[in-house]
């Protein structure tokens, strides 16, 4: 039989890749966290009703479900905290020895650290933002700064040398929304490393975390009055400020607040920290490693959903690689997740607050009425709680409202430049003066940009990295005063 000579037919078999992949949910319990339905005042070291009967709701930005109510502190409740302050200072705290300071200081750390994974949870269900970033940064970060200003305790004739500090007395704190734990920790720890007690106002949309290290506190053995936490709004702040038998001021806020404290403060014998609002310029050069620069951005303004004060939101970007990296981040952006900020895949939470949310709304309107134009990313934002993608603005000018103006959000104002001078000239063009990025890969540059910029503190090749012995604070409308560091302990002491 003929062998045939017909060619056999081969079946070609195409694979196709699906690449519209995502992460499956991986969410943190919340079982973990323990949460109180109602929290009274802390005062004494002990739990206190309110003289008001008042309670007001927190919620959870990302669902608008109520988490806790929580009790508003009005001035006769200051001063109460305020008087518990003094007597501790007078009989305990100011008597005691700075080694013996030391170890209770150093016990609030370690608690701190052995209920990390409960303050991160409770971190992000009342502020919004996600489970990475209290988990990594902002839970750790406050332990950090207990355990350096233990350090510094009983080694104050090191800090100041040739000189006799001597502590101020009752500190007054008020602390913001975006970062509650870590601030409470920059603000605590410092003042009881210098024998001062403390009366701390968290934010009234962020009160849980403050309100469970007043639980830590309490744990710890830290003499009653030492530390008093109470709750409220702008009223109870003032209260605390126009004290009189409070010695010092250390506020973290907005710039027009701030104003507002140095008005009140005038005349008076009260030392002041103020730690205010920030406009900073993040400046990529052609040199630069553009997709470490990229990165940076992004952790510098997304990941935090842009509600630090020293978020990179003014974007300088050398003209020849300005498309270049504009494309780059347009595409990065697409890859953020936006959800559930319980969620471990969570890149960008729930902005804070609906009165937030539409501040952010209303630069979104004025930035398209200046002219600029605006990249958002399409993603599905979930239903309820208060959302914002990330977004870019290109085509913006320096005397745009984007470009100047404080918007607390996760937006981006991207401008172009092509000298040193020239860039140098736009970022110091700012009412604000907090803080500042460069991305180059000359270190003469780095030196003569860091030399020349009014920045308080400005990263070279990276962005919004924090050591507890690093100062920070910022120039111009950025307020005065440093935290952190050794120049942290200064604002608590008077030196002979």
């Amino acid at each position: 039989m003929a062998k045939s000579t017909a060619r056999k037919k081969t079946n070609t078999v195409r694979l196709k890749f699906d690449t519209s992949w995502s992460y499956d949910p991986a969410p943190e319990s919340r079982s973990a966290a323990s949460i109180s339905k109602q929290y009274d005042l802390f005062i004494n070291g002990e739990w206190k009703k309110p003289s008001s009967k008042k309670y007001f709701y927190t919620i959870n930005p990302a669902t608008e479900e109520k988490i806790s109510e929580v009790a508003e502190a009005n001035q006769a409740d200051v001063n109460l905290a305020v008087g518990a302050a003094r007597q501790a200072y007078e009989k305990t705290w100011g008597k005691m020895p700075a080694k013996e300071r030391a170890k209770y200081i150093f016990r609030i750390a370690r608690i701190i650290q052995e209920k990390a994974r409960e303050l991160a949870i409770i971190e992000s269900l009342d502020g919004g933002k996600p489970i990475r970033e209290s988990r990594d940064f902002d839970v750790p970060t406050a332990a950090n700064h207990f355990f350096y200003y233990a350090g510094w305790a009983d080694k104050l004739e090191y800090a100041f040398p040739n000189r006799k500090a001597s502590s101020l007395g009752v500190a007054g704190q008020i602390i913001p929304w975006n970062f509650p734990l870590l601030m409470a920790a920059w603000k605590i720890a410092p003042a009881l490393a210098t024998g001062n007690t403390v009366v701390l106002k968290p934010a009234e949309t962020t009160p849980l975390t403050a309100l469970k290290l007043a639980e830590i506190i309490q744990e710890s053995g830290l003499p009653p009055g030492v530390v008093n936490i109470i709750t409220g709004a702008g009223q109870t702040g003032s209260s605390i400020v126009n004290h009189p038998e409070v010695d010092k001021i250390a506020f973290t806020g907005s710039t027009e607040v701030g104003k507002i404290i140095q008005r009140a403060i005038a005349g008076t014998n009260k030392k002041a920290t103020l730690e205010l609002g920030g406009k900073a310029a993040n400046i990529i050069f052609e040199d630069a490693p553009l997709d470490q620069a990229v990165e940076g951005v992004i952790n510098g303004i997304f990941f935090n959903q842009g509600h630090v004060c020293c978020a990179g939101s003014r974007l300088y970007v050398q003209e020849s690689v300005m498309k270049q990296v504009v494309r780059k981040l347009k595409d990065r952006i697409a890859s953020l997740i936006v959800g559930d900020p319980l969620d471990k895949n969570t890149d960008i939470g729930a902005i804070n607050s609906k009165q937030q949310l539409q501040n952010i709304q209303k630069y979104l309107e004025i930035g398209k009425k200046e002219g600029a134009e605006i990249y958002q990313p399409s993603c599905s934002l979930p239903r309820k709680g208060f959302w914002c993608p990330p977004t870019l603005f290109t085509n913006v000018a320096q005397s745009n409202r984007v470009t100047q103006e404080e918007i607390f959000g996760p937006v981006l104002a991207i401008l172009s430049f092509r000298t040193d001078d020239e860039v140098i000239e736009k970022a110091n063009n700012s009412p604000y003066g907090l803080s500042a990025g460069v991305w180059t890969d000359k270190g003469s540059r780095i030196f003569n940009m860091t030399r020349r910029m009014r920045a308080g503190v400005v990263w070279a090749n990276t962005f919004n990295k924090f050591d507890p012995a690093s100062p920070f604070g910022g120039y111009k409308e950025s307020g005065f005063g440093r935290e952190g560091g050794l120049h942290g302990l200064l604002p608590y002491v008077n030196l002979k």
